[in-house]
């Protein structure tokens, strides 16, 4: 069924196409035979104006396949992209039959229109800044269909399509959001799926002094490892940040295999460092710390009357 629909995707371009070219060629021959009086001029137009648009067709299904093939099953060629070359070849197309219509008007034509075009430009510069930057994204591709980002540390989704003004995205709340173009181009973004599925993500855990920083890394890392969610390989590690007055800083280093795991891999993670802290039992570093109120300052009236009356 899949090769079926592939051949009928290129049999109506090339079909058309065969028929404007054989029509272009053999209409003379037709004419002088069938009609010797009649122009064959209309219909030398009509074929040139068909072969320039069967043949803008079929090179974008060429192009279109090509780009399909070059991209594998996880990271899917844009969309935008395939429709910026099919809008392309027709533009192409259709300035080359302006060109044979208006002969060597066709550049006084298009230059007249130069002022229309800038009053248009301005009028709509914000979506042209939508559409050149989704063909900037486009081109570029810093993300594809399918993978996981974040823009400006605010939004997180899952991008489902590209288009020429807006990106959607899918949150993991199953939510649907539409981002403008411009406004992606303009702000910072992480992608968690390039160049690969996996990363490493970190916990900040505070131990007080009771246990040695080494034995604290021990314990932390020990806990880290006897999760099942998180990747065994690169192994978790603790790294020791800070010795303060309230306990010692450590950072739980560890592989999250995908983003969708994000927050199961948080979740298991500190209920298994809660656990072995409690299994060791540790107090909360925060429950030592002790507040001590400044004495009140005297305000300048009574350090006044006292000076008065001494």
């Amino acid at each position: 069924m899949t090769s079926r629909l592939g051949i009928l995707r290129f049999f109506w371009p090339i079909f058309f196409f065969s028929a404007s070219v054989a029509i272009y060629i053999f209409h003379e021959a037709a004419f002088q035979k069938f009609a010797p009086g009649g122009d064959p001029g209309a219909v030398r137009q009509l074929s040139t104006a068909a072969a320039y648009y069967s043949g803008a067709w079929l090179l974008a299904r060429l192009l279109g396949a090509a780009l399909r093939r070059t991209g594998n099953g996880r990271r899917q060629v844009p969309k935008l992209l395939r429709e910026l070359i099919t809008a392309a070849l027709f533009l192409a197309a259709t300035v080359a039959t302006v060109a044979m219509l208006l002969g060597q008007s066709a550049g006084g034509a298009l230059a007249s229109s130069g002022l229309i075009i800038a009053i248009l430009g301005f009028a709509i510069r914000n979506v042209l800044a939508d559409v050149l930057s989704g063909i900037a994204l486009g081109l570029e591709a810093p993300f594809r269909i399918g993978d996981w980002i974040e823009i400006d540390g605010t939004i997180r989704g899952r991008v489902i399509e590209i288009g020429w003004r807006t990106t959607r995205l899918q949150t993991r709340n199953d939510t649907y959001m539409i981002l403008p173009n411009s406004q992606i181009s303009r702000q910072r973004m992480t992608n968690y799926s390039a160049p690969r599925k996996h990363y490493r993500a970190s916990l900040e855990i505070v131990l007080g002094h009771d246990i040695p920083v080494s034995q604290g890394k021990e314990l932390l890392a020990a806990a880290a490892a006897s999760t099942e969610i998180i990747m065994k390989s690169p192994e978790p590690d603790v790294r020791a940040l800070s010795y303060d007055t309230h306990g010692v800083t450590f950072a739980v280093r560890y592989w999250v295999p995908s983003f969708v795991d994000d927050i199961d891999c948080r979740d298991v993670m500190l209920v298994a460092i809660d656990a072995a802290i409690r299994e060791r039992g540790l107090p909360s570093p925060y429950s030592r710390v002790k507040l001590v109120a400044p004495a009140p300052s005297r305000s300048t009236f009574e350090e006044f009357l006292d000076a008065g009356n001494s």
